[in-house]
């Protein structure tokens, strides 16, 4: 008798579990003003909390991501769900005892580890699952991601008023251990050769449109130029965009003039854009191809960062931060896609995660080149020249990658000829 294949789409929405669980990270600015009010601990000091979560986030990705395609989803899932409620439940035991560097382990080291495993452990997974759309199916689990804070922030800061600090912590730590724990139980690869019904049909018409490059290793992948053109593609485009993320508010009262009250408004519009730029960029990709997307990302920044020096019309000047992250949150979404198409099925997770140290990087220039030339200059315009120029650089990237594509696909055609 065959087994029965799992519904792929309920393999969509446990991704959508863990990662709407891990997510709840860019919360973390909830907890900066009570943990400051309970402990005298300098803003930095909180922040930098925050930055080696992120810096964990990139470094367990690029390292475990053998791991995720040795031994499957469900492991390296559970593996994520117990590193990340440790991690928070940790955290909880580091305020109790006012202790920072604990703090820094729990949150940062553990739960960053947690983070790091459980984003990558859904996406190479769902991509096999769906053959057809891929970035549909990437772009679902990431949108979570951008969308948890959305859902975390009010609910953690009326916790912090209602029960402690500690004791979110602990309620955060049990709630999201279980989330994740049983999503990853239902995580599997889909079985061999499987194809989703209504492929077969058009699989000629598949194989000529959407036949992936290269079947690499992530050590084979590594050693070409288009892995490294991905991955200047994603810095850039994550450095920019987390830079104006951590200076939205102050930016948007100096150049447009914005009360702090309609600012603080904007932020939270701004997470809702990240999170439907995720899903709806990566859909697009599916129908234009990702080289595509990533040079409209590229084209609509360049333009949206010389603008916005200028700008000083109050909703001009959000609609283009609210375009712009949208192309943050695109830019995340579409590359577990771009990978299958240049890499291949085979080592995905791992290639993933080696293209996520960008984020890494990312996460700690970001915010503080932003900072430093903010403080020297008294303004934020060189900044967004100078984020200008790297867009253009991307842009040269995104139009540069094209032509190794080509080349290579025509070194196979050629190949398949001869053979």
């Amino acid at each position: 008798m065959a087994k029965k294949v799992k519904n792929r789409w309920l393999i969509a929405a446990a991704a959508v579990g863990i990662h709407i669980s891990i997510g709840s990270v860019y919360s973390w600015s909830v907890f900066t003003n009570p943990l400051r009010e309970k402990h005298n601990w300098g803003l930095s000091e909180i922040s930098l909390t925050f930055s080696i979560a992120i810096l964990f986030l990139g470094l367990s990705a690029a390292f475990m991501g053998h791991f995720v395609e040795r031994h499957g989803p469900r492991k390296s899932g559970i593996i994520a769900s117990v590193c990340f409620g440790a991690g928070l439940l940790g955290s909880g035991f580091s305020d109790q005892i006012n202790s920072i560097y604990l703090l820094y382990f729990f949150y940062g080291a553990l739960g960053g580890i947690g983070l790091g495993i459980g984003y990558i452990t859904p996406v190479s997974s769902l991509v096999k699952w769906f053959p057809d759309r891929r970035g549909l199916a990437t772009g679902l689990a990431i949108m979570g991601f951008g969308f948890a804070s959305l859902i975390a922030s009010p609910v953690i800061a009326r916790l912090i008023s209602g029960i402690g600090i500690s004791n979110t912590f602990y309620l955060l730590g049990a709630v999201y251990f279980t989330i994740m724990f049983l999503s990853s139980l239902y995580l599997t690869p889909p079985p061999k050769d499987w194809q989703p019904q209504g492929m077969n049909e058009n699989s000629k018409k598949e194989e000529s449109n959407s036949k992936d490059l290269a079947q690499l290793t992530a050590n084979e992948a590594v050693k070409t130029i288009r892995f490294w053109a991905l991955w200047g593609m994603l810095f850039i485009n994550v450095t920019c965009g987390i830079a104006i993320i951590s200076v939205a508010s102050p930016m948007a009262q100096d150049i447009a003039n914005l009360s702090a009250a309609s600012a603080a408004t904007m932020v939270g519009i701004m997470g809702l854009f990240n999170g439907f730029g995720r899903i709806g960029w990566a859909s697009i990709s599916d129908y234009i191809g990702r080289p595509n997307v990533y040079t409209t990302f590229f084209l609509i920044q360049t333009v949206a960062f010389v603008l916005l020096p200028n700008v000083t019309n109050a909703f001009l000047f959000q609609l283009l931060l609210y375009l712009i992250l949208t192309c943050y949150g695109g830019g995340f979404a579409s590359i577990p896609a771009y990978i299958g198409d240049l890499f291949g099925t085979k080592q995905l997770g791992a290639i993933h995660g080696y293209i996520l140290t960008a984020w890494a990087a990312a996460g700690l220039v970001g915010p503080l080149v932003v900072s430093w030339i903010r403080e020297s200059t008294n303004s934020y315009s060189l900044t967004l020249y100078i984020f200008t120029g790297a867009f253009v650089v991307a842009l040269a990237i995104s139009l540069l990658i094209r032509i190794n594509i080509r080349n290579i696909r025509k070194e196979n055609s050629q190949s398949h000829v001869a053979s």
